[in-house]
């Protein structure tokens, strides 16, 4: 398998470096790449490096992941406008523990086998190593004309930069030399944004060592309408399930547009290129069967996380947008219920009400589902409300506490698609 040939086609190929793709035809080469701590989890973002290195994998080679146990307290200044806060050593600590064994579900780690990946952490090597050391054993080797002409420098000369941010690339540079001195790691990998750290560290294996060293980066991924990738109203996706649900992580690949999924597919999943062809091409024919999306969703929710969370997410979804689930949707607990109901509009209304019993017409107008009781009418008798997936048709049908889920709970459905939950207080 031509490992760079692969990533083009995909679409995961930005810079590289000269004889790269030659190196990696040549023989088993040990590659890697650095993520941030700055979390107890990684996110939709940190994919792409990881699927890097599942791929180097899968070519034969032999994956390392660095998680930045040193380079996390002084903060990588690449795309920021401004310095970030500085965390803990506990709490970087707390957080490269939980990200290496994130790491761990992606990767094989089968010493037996010579290409099993390995995490590294890079306050193993900074942690005894003094500013003096560093400054005398490395700093010599990197000029300042040839630091502030990078773009992470660049952009913050007016806002202003830090001496710590500044010396963030040598820090990471170091981190290439150390791999490559004591590893052999030939191979840096990462986003575009770090081109520029990268190739310090190939400029100080040059110089310090006279090792060989290669590169190459993935292009940052943007939405096809130029927003952040990733990024949803309620914030990051996170790949650790406390933080974002396997249901609402299935939903983010599935309610991909047209576009940005043609292009996922290719970047996120392992399917060949004549399968994603063939899928693109069905989708193209029939759009509104959203084949690539529930392939995508499929594909990515069983690799992060496992083919029964993938089954739930489908079963989720279907009780949701399906108008024959009613038993089924008594059957969810309190927890998974106000899962596949997050981000529907609530409304409360009191106890006592349900308890004495409310009309449906009233009960609808009076929480705001309705402007006004002559338009809940209309759409009752039209057959356009449903109650716990249950269409009504009489405005003066009670509603009562025997129609609660868990309880606690009424979903008022509202059209063929709106959704609006009524909790009891």
């Amino acid at each position: 398998m031509n490992l760079i040939q692969e990533l083009q086609w995909r679409g995961l190929i930005q810079d590289i470096m000269p004889g790269t793709e030659e190196q990696l035809n040549q023989e088993m080469t040990s590659g890697y790449i650095g993520f941030d701590p700055t979390s107890d989890s990684l996110h939709i973002g940190s994919l792409v490096p990881i699927i890097l290195l599942m791929h180097l994998q899968k070519a034969g080679h032999k994956p390392y992941a660095l998680v930045g146990g040193a380079t996390g307290m002084v903060g990588d200044p690449s795309g920021k406008s401004e310095e970030r806060n500085m965390l803990s050593e506990d709490l970087i600590r707390h957080n490269t523990e939980c990200i290496a064994n994130q790491l761990r579900k992606f990767l094989d780690f089968d010493a037996q086998k010579p290409n099993a990946a390995v995490v590294v952490n890079n306050y193993d090597w900074f942690k005894d190593f003094s500013f003096l050391n560093f400054i005398r054993d490395v700093g010599k080797y990197i000029t300042v004309n040839y630091m502030m002409a990078k773009d992470s420098v660049q952009k913050r000369l007016e806002t202003g930069m830090s001496f710590t941010e500044f010396t963030y690339q040598l820090v990471q540079g170091y981190d290439f030399f150390h791999l490559n001195n004591t590893l052999g790691v030939k191979l840096q990998m990462g986003g575009s944004d770090q081109w520029g750290n990268i190739v310090t560290g190939t400029e100080l294996i040059r110089k310090k060592s006279g090792g060989e060293a290669f590169a190459f980066t993935a292009p940052l991924l943007k939405k096809s309408d130029g927003g952040k990738f990733g990024k949803t109203e309620s914030g990051n996706i996170w790949i650790d399930a406390q933080k974002t649900s396997p249901y609402k992580f299935y939903q983010f690949w599935l309610n991909a547009k047209d576009d940005d999924a043609e292009n996922y597919i290719k970047v996120f999943t392992f399917l060949s290129k004549d399968e994603i062809e063939a899928l693109i091409e069905a989708h193209r024919a029939d759009a509104g069967k959203r084949l690539l999306q529930k392939k995508l969703a499929e594909e990515v929710t069983c690799l992060v996380h496992s083919r029964a969370d993938y089954e739930y997410a489908v079963k989720a979804s279907q009780l949701l947008f399906n108008d024959n689930t009613a038993e089924a949707l008594k059957e969810l607990n309190e927890t998974q219920l106000l899962e596949i109901l997050e981000g529907v509009d609530r409304h409360e209304v009191g106890d006592a009400e349900i308890k004495e019993g409310k009309s449906l017409l009233n009960l609808v107008a009076d929480c705001g589902i309705f402007p006004s009781k002559g338009e809940a009418r209309k759409m009752i008798q039209q057959g356009g409300v449903y109650i716990n997936k249950t269409k009504m048709e009489d405005p003066n049908e009670v509603i009562n506490v025997e129609r609660l889920l868990n309880d606690k709970y009424i979903l008022v459905q509202k059209g063929k698609k709106k959704q609006h939950l009524i909790i009891v207080q």
